[in-house]
């Protein structure tokens, strides 16, 4: 397959019931809050919508940067400046359950493949 065949099978078309214009607040330390305010195809708010806040920041590690990134739970800009850590927190928590497991999983594998012998 071409790569002009792999990108004619690619739909690029936005969802235009579904259209959002980003704002994005940081303190350049912890983080940052991207509010995301719905509009319509003509540009302006449409207030049928909620706005969707989402909340970023970075953990660093020995191999770099790792992302870490959660919806905020907030009706409003300041209540999603409330909810960030507490959001961050679990989300860092619920990022780290997942590598322990798929550690487990990679080891378990690995584990499979020592040849003991006489067994």
């Amino acid at each position: 397959m071409t790569d002009q065949t792999m990108t004619d099978q690619i739909d690029f078309n936005l969802d235009t019931q579904n259209l959002y214009r980003e704002e994005s607040y940081t303190d350049l330390k912890a983080g940052a809050i991207r509010r995301l305010i719905p509009v319509k195809t003509d540009g302006t708010d449409d207030s049928a919508k909620a706005e969707i806040f989402v909340g970023t920041t970075q953990l660093l590690t020995p191999e770099g940067p790792l992302p870490v990134q959660a919806r905020l739970m907030a009706n409003n800009f300041q209540e999603a400046l409330q909810v960030f850590p507490g959001a961050m927190r679990q989300a860092t928590h619920e990022m780290i359950a997942q590598l322990e497991e798929m550690q487990k999983k990679y080891k378990q594998k690995e584990d499979s493949r020592i040849i003991v012998p006489g067994q």
